[in-house]
C-alpha cells in the first residue's frame, strides 16, 4: 500500500466525523511466556489509517493535520526488539508530523481546551461473546482521554463503513492472498494419501505461504472426520484416516486476508459422505447466486435459511426445528479484508466493492462427518465475482 492510500483513508474518516479530533492507538505487545511476547499483529483500523505495524503508537487527526505519536522505548528494548524511526514512520504513513510521547500527551491536553468531544474506537459490541481477553491498548486510551474530554465518540461505525467498500489496491491484495491460498490447496489435494497426520497438511500450507513471504491470516483448521464438527478446531495433530478432511485456511498478503474452505476425501468416501458433500456444494451454489448489488441483507439471510433447511431435509436431518442450528450452527457469511472477519458496516443492502464469504456447512457429529465449503465473493456493479472460484469444490 502506498503512502497516498493511508493519507486518503485518514481524510475520508475526518470527512465522516466533521471537525471532531480523532485519536486511535496501535495494539500493545502481549506476553507469550516468561519474558517473551507473542508475535505482534497490528489492530486493523490503526493499520488502515497509518500503515504502521509496530506496537503502542498513536495517530491523532485534528485541525486539518495528522500526527503520529511514538511510544516511549528504552535503549535496551530498542536493541532487543528494534525501534521504528520517526523518519520511517512518517514516510510510511504520510502524517504531517511525528511527535514524542511527551509532545503527544501535550497535544492531547491542548486539544481538550478547545474541544469537548474526541473520537476514538469504542468498546467492542461483541466483547461479551468472546472467550478471550481483549488487547488492553484501546481501553487504556479511552481511560486516558476520559479524564480530559467530556465525551468520547465511537468512530468504529464510520471506519467499518469505509473499510467495507474495498479500494482497487485492497482488491489487488485480496486477489493475491486468494491466489496463493488456492494454489496451496491444489498442491495439498494432490498428496493427501501420502500424508499421515493433520499437522503434515498444515506444514505444506506453512511452506507455501512463507515461501511467498506471506503468513496465515488466522490459525489454520485441518480437521479429519469428527474433528471437523468442532468449528474452530485447531489442534491439527490427529492421524489421517479414511473419511473427510476439512481445510479452512487463508493467507495474508500485503495486509489482506483470504478465507477458503474445502472438504477433501482421504481414501474412498462412503455414499453418505458423498451425499452430504454434494448437498453442501449445491447449497453454496444457490446461496452465491442470491448475491448482487442492492440485494437486501435481511432477505439474503432469510433465503439462506430456506436453502439450508432444504439441504438438511434432503439428508434426513431436519426432523424438528431446533435441528437446523444443531447441524448448521454458524452464519453463512462475513466480511473479508484486513480482518478475516471484517465488518460490512451493518448495511441494509449489499454494495459494489464489498467482499464477503459464503460458507455453508453441515456437521453430523454422530456420523463423524463435517463438511464446509467456503469462497470469497466480491459484489460488483452488475452482480458478483467469485474470487476463489478457480479452486474446485470437488471431493
Amino acid at each position: 500500500m502506498t503512502t497516498d492510500f493511508f493519507i486518503g483513508n485518514r481524510r475520508a474518516l475526518v470527512e465522516q466525523l466533521s471537525t471532531l479530533p480523532i485519536i486511535l492507538t496501535a495494539y500493545t505487545s502481549l506476553q507469550r511466556t516468561g519474558d517473551a511476547s507473542f508475535r505482534f499483529e497490528q489492530e486493523a483500523n490503526f493499520w488502515y489509517l497509518t500503515g504502521i505495524t509496530a506496537p503502542d503508537w498513536w495517530v491523532i487527526c485534528a485541525d486539518s493535520k495528522s500526527y503520529l505519536v511514538a511510544p516511549e522505548k528504552s535503549e535496551i528494548h530498542a536493541i532487543f526488539d528494534g525501534s521504528l524511526s520517526a523518519a520511517d514512520a512518517q514516510e510510511k504513513s504520510g502524517v504531517d508530523e511525528v511527535l514524542t510521547f511527551a509532545a503527544g500527551k501535550a497535544l492531547l491536553s491542548e486539544l481538550a481546551t478547545r474541544y469537548e468531544k474526541i473520537a476514538t474506537i469504542g468498546v467492542d459490541p461483541r466483547k461479551d461473546y468472546y472467550d478471550f481477553s481483549l488487547n488492553p491498548a484501546q481501553g487504556n486510551l479511552r481511560k486516558r482521554i476520559g479524564k480530559l474530554y467530556k465525551e468520547t465518540v465511537d468512530c468504529r461505525p464510520a471506519l467499518s463503513r469505509l473499510r467495507a467498500i474495498k479500494q482497487p489496491e485492497e482488491l489487488d491484495a485480496i486477489r493475491k492472498a486468494i491466489a496463493l491460498t488456492a494454489g496451496a490447496f491444489e498442491r495439498v489435494k494432490e498428496s493427501p494419501l501420502t500424508l499421515k497426520h493433520e499437522y503434515e497438511v498444515e506444514a505444506l500450507f506453512d511452506y507455501e505461504f512463507r515461501n511467498a513471504n506471506a503468513s496465515h491470516a488466522y490459525d489454520p483448521i485441518v480437521a479429519m472426520g469428527i474433528n471437523a464438527c468442532t468449528l474452530h478446531y485447531g489442534a491439527n495433530d490427529q492421524p489421517l484416516v479414511r473419511g473427510l478432511l476439512l481445510l479452512d485456511i487463508g493467507a495474508r498478503v500485503d495486509g489482506y486476508a483470504a478465507d477458503i474452505t474445502r472438504t477433501y476425501r482421504v481414501g474412498q468416501p462412503t455414499e453418505r459422505e458423498q451425499t452430504v458433500h454434494d448437498a453442501v456444494v449445491d447449497a453454496q451454489e444457490k446461496i452465491i447466486a442470491l448475491l448482487g448489488p442492492g440485494v437486501s441483507v435481511k432477505e439474503y439471510s432469510e433465503q439462506v435459511d430456506v436453502i439450508m433447511k432444504q439441504a438438511l431435509e434432503s439428508l434426513g436431518l431436519l426432523k424438528i426445528e431446533k435441528d437446523y442450528r444443531k447441524y448448521f450452527p454458524h452464519s453463512v457469511s462475513h466480511g473479508l479484508g484486513i480482518d478475516v472477519h471484517d465488518s460490512l458496516g451493518g448495511p441494509e443492502t449489499f454494495q459494489p466493492g464489498m467482499v464477503l464469504t459464503v460458507e455453508p456447512g453441515i456437521y453430523i457429529p454422530e456420523e463423524s462427518i463435517g463438511v464446509r465449503i467456503e469462497d470469497d465473493i466480491l459484489i460488483t456493479e452488475t452482480g458478483y465475482e467469485n474470487l476463489s472460484g478457480q479452486l474446485s469444490t470437488a471431493l
